[in-house]
């Protein structure tokens, strides 16, 4: 398999649909639906990519976003913070991700995004 990337979204259409055009472009794909295990799941899987929802059921994506960015272990794996708000370039910026993508994105929007964050 090619680069790691994990998901993390409470949508489980959105995982699978996202994990199904990333695992056929070469990547493997760890899907999560919350963010309780999360360290452990960054330390086990070790992802080139996170990518990371807003609206998750324990903590904010946001509130993740900060404690990956605090953790020296996962500070350097590029987040890219993808929602529907309105608001997504605010909360990526308060989230400290490294990137953004608008929901609903098109999957080449989603491909490049992943090839910059690769890079």
């Amino acid at each position: 398999m090619g680069d790691r990337i994990i998901i993390f979204d409470d949508d489980q259409d959105i995982l699978l649909v996202t994990a199904a055009i990333l695992q056929r472009r070469g990547y493997e794909v760890m899907c999560r639906e919350n963010c309780l295990t999360m360290d452990t799941d960054l330390q086990t899987f070790a992802p080139q990519v996170i990518l990371m929802d807003n609206w998750m059921p324990d903590i904010s994506g946001v509130q993740a976003v900060q404690h990956i960015k605090r953790n020296p272990a996962f500070k350097a794996i590029p987040v890219i913070f993808f929602t529907a708000n309105s608001n997504v370039e605010a909360l990526a910026t308060e989230a400290g991700a490294d990137y953004l993508l608008k929901k609903p994105f098109d999957i080449a929007g989603l491909q490049e995004m992943i090839a910059v964050a690769l890079k």
